[in-house]
């Protein structure tokens, strides 16, 4: 049975050829690895599930004063079965929130990256919510700095490409399953849009990854673990040498369908003006380039964020 890797991130100091070389493997072959020894506090984490959950306690009406209609759900509050997977004829079962970065009012990308909606019932919401931002964003730019080296590019080649990226931090509950034979999964089978996606201690089984093959792979994480994905917006500027990876939230086949399920992806993205053509590294005989027109990152995020109906 074939399984996605779990790797520790702190070779990268100890033993990068290898460390590199192994993790630029998993990403060609899966579309995901998973990360351990990234050193992200236990408690950060912890206390942001427990914000989080407290949060979607609320009551709906509660929780309906931080919607912002119109806005994509680009900050604040997307009530239940809102977002549908692009293609899917069924909405997903689940409700979120948004965190973005926090930049200067007076930036140039002020009028794509409004500023965050904190709920004022909920004590330490922005403290443990944008911690848990910080601290994944970080993650991922080490990731990136791995991923960089293991296609002969420099190895802070993405660092200024997403220092002022639109990422979202994305707590996710999907409320308990209580009746039969429903026709839509927690979440239906997508690709993220983004550059690549940090999963932080899904709380439920039910995540699972498409093989080359046409199977369903299960992921499960073990310890520390993050899942750290490709999304489009990197299979692109890669030329698919990075693929980005078709992935769906299943419903349990037991006991955990009543459960509610929480979530807290982390989307990271580079800044909205980078363009996605591919990069001249990636671009062989064997795999020429896929794309003959240009497009920046904020422009492809719009173009998806109607698919799935945010929009």
């Amino acid at each position: 049975m074939k399984k996605v890797p779990t790797l520790d991130i702190r070779r990268y100091d100890t033993d990068r050829a290898a460390f590199v070389a192994e993790l630029g493997n998993a990403y060609r072959e899966f579309g995901f690895c998973c990360i351990s020894g990234h050193g992200i506090p236990r408690e950060l984490i912890d206390g942001a599930y427990d914000t989080f959950q407290r949060f979607f306690a609320l009551p709906t009406e509660t929780k309906m004063k931080y919607y912002v209609a119109g806005s994509g759900g680009a900050r604040g509050y997307t009530p239940y079965k809102v977002e549908t997977a692009k293609d899917s004829k069924h909405a997903d079962l689940k409700e979120f929130w948004h965190i973005g970065r926090e930049i200067p009012r007076d930036s140039k990308f002020a009028e794509v990256m409004p500023p965050n909606i904190w709920p004022e019932e909920i004590s330490n919401f922005k403290q443990n919510g944008y911690g848990l931002f910080e601290a994944l964003d970080q993650l991922g730019s080490r990731v990136l700095r791995a991923l960089a080296l293991h296609i002969d590019l420099p190895e802070h080649f993405f660092d200024d490409k997403i220092d002022q990226g639109n990422s979202i931090l994305r707590p996710i509950h999907y409320p308990p399953i209580t009746e039969d034979n429903i026709p839509n999964v927690r979440a239906g089978a997508h690709e993220d849009i983004n550059f690549i996606t940090l999963l932080v201690g899904a709380s439920a089984e039910g995540l699972e990854v498409l093989t080359r093959e046409g199977e369903w792979l299960p992921i499960t994480t073990e310890g520390d673990a993050i899942v750290v994905n490709i999304g489009d917006m990197l299979q692109r500027l890669t030329n698919h040498v990075y693929p980005s990876t078709s992935h769906r939230v299943v419903n349990p086949q037991n006991d955990n369908a009543r459960k509610p399920r929480y979530s807290v992806p982390y989307f990271l993205h580079p800044n909205p003006d980078v363009v996605l053509d591919p990069l001249p590294q990636t671009i062989t005989a064997d795999n020429p380039s896929r794309y003959d027109t240009s497009i920046t990152s904020h422009e492809y995020l719009l173009q998806r964020l109607r698919e799935i109906k945010l929009i």
